[in-house]
């Protein structure tokens, strides 16, 4: 159960909301969305309420996430979607208790699902998704990049609000279409920040049948395109993938695509491609703002995101229009464990904080933690890890299995390049 309090929004007009079932009977009230979007248009309006001080960040199960699920919910009605989610309302309710992160608050979350019918209303249906939550206030086991910066609201506006609008924009496209023959059905995804929560449960828990769903498409951080190329994972995850990206990219939004096969990964999408059903995910890379209060609306490309939400509409379709279902290929990657997330509370400490700014080779940093080992070693913001003692660090999963291999007291030489220049320093490991 939530704990209702109050978002106090100084300035701004309040709309009541009372909420039913896994809310409990408290009231809470919402900032309005008028006051804040004023004559924004979408998607650059979702992002702008979704990623607004007042919603304190969309941590999972507070009230900040319940008025952006509420807002969602606002939107898919005007939007013509029908209500998909518990007892003819467009919320599923669920349990956050996290494998991930053993020191989230739990409580309740709420997927927000809506359908668009198809001809056939019993048959196949595509789901198209992205998650709404984010990191809240920050602090050490938020996952926030930003350790100086707790209290501070961490506004994930490209994670994932640009995803989150993204859904409302490919829903708005389709609602003006012809009915394909398959349902589509959009979920705006809670507790993905803490270990695909959401998608998870809304797997175990389908609002329509497994059986029935066809193939599923995941937006998450989609604003950041610019001048460069939409990653798309899980092409590897059916036959017939290529061929579709090939006919409904070919052009028409000018888009440059860089297929991975890979069908699982660190979003909604792995909640279902292990569960046999095909996937897309679509993200335009990280960047130096990622789980940081920085991540700010004002920073998105709304013409990239409206591009990427063409692409995912008109693949919707495509897949929604064939009479046969694709051809699962299982394999395509392996899944992570638990135990394997690059996350606070596993291996030795060092005390770094990536960056996560693209670079060639290594582990970029964008600064350290005060009275941290590698504060004490002599390593700084811009340094780019690429070894420990002899052993090359290819990436960040390289890193976390190096600290994982050892333990607190150990030394360890890191290099770095520093301005292009190796540098070499040893740090003395501690205890997390």
């Amino acid at each position: 159960m939530i704990r209702a309090r109050l978002l106090v929004v100084s300035g701004w007009a309040l709309a009541a909301l009372v909420w039913g079932a896994g809310g409990g009977a408290a009231q809470e009230r919402c900032p309005s969305a008028t006051a804040i979007v004023g004559g924004l248009k979408q998607p650059q309006a979702a992002v702008r309420y979704l990623a607004d001080d007042a919603l304190q960040g969309r941590l999972a199960g507070s009230p900040g996430e319940r008025c952006a699920g509420a807002y969602l919910a606002t939107e898919f009605r005007r939007l013509g979607l029908e209500p998909a989610g518990d007892s003819g309302t467009y919320f599923q309710s669920l349990p956050l208790a996290s494998v991930l992160n053993p020191h989230f608050q739990g409580g309740t979350g709420r997927n927000v699902v809506g359908l668009l019918p198809g001809r056939d209303a019993q048959g196949p249906v595509v789901v198209v998704g992205a998650h709404y939550d984010h990191l809240g206030l920050g602090g050490p086991m938020s996952g926030s990049l930003a350790p100086d910066d707790v209290g501070v609201v961490h506004h994930g506006a490209d994670d994932n609000a640009s995803g989150t609008a993204a859904l409302l924009e490919v829903a708005g496209r389709l609602a003006r279409e012809p009915r394909a023959r398959a349902s589509i059905l959009f979920v705006a995804f809670t507790g993905e920040e803490e270990g695909l929560l959401g998608s998870n449960y809304f797997g175990l828990h389908p609002t329509v049948p497994l059986a029935r769903m066809r193939a599923m498409l995941n937006m998450d951080m989609v604003g950041r395109l610019g001048t460069g190329k939409l990653l798309v994972y899980g092409t590897g995850t059916a036959a017939e993938w290529p061929g579709i990206l090939a006919t409904e990219d070919a052009g028409k939004d000018s888009l440059t695509l860089s297929e991975i096969g890979d069908g699982y990964g660190a979003s909604d999408q792995t909640s279902f491609y292990s569960r046999d059903v095909p996937v897309l995910h679509f993200f335009t890379n990280v960047h130096s703002d990622y789980h940081k209060p920085s991540d700010t609306w004002d920073k998105l490309d709304y013409p990239g995101v409206e591009r990427v939400a063409g692409l995912v509409a008109r693949v919707a379709a495509n897949v929604a229009s064939r009479a046969a279902p694709l051809t699962l290929i299982r394999g395509a990657g392996k899944p992570e464990k638990a135990d394997s997330v690059a996350t606070p509370g596993y291996g030795a400490y060092l005390g770094t904080v990536p960056d996560f700014t693209p670079v060639e080779k290594g582990v970029k940093i964008s600064g350290v933690r005060g009275g941290s080992p590698a504060e004490k070693a002599g390593l700084k913001a811009g340094d780019i890890i690429v070894a420990f003692d002899d052993t090359e660090i290819k990436d960040l999963y390289a890193m976390t299995d190096g600290l994982r291999a050892r333990k607190a007291g150990d030394s360890v030489r890191i290099t770095v390049l520093r301005e292009g220049q190796p540098v070499t320093m040893t740090a003395v490991l501690g205890k997390r």
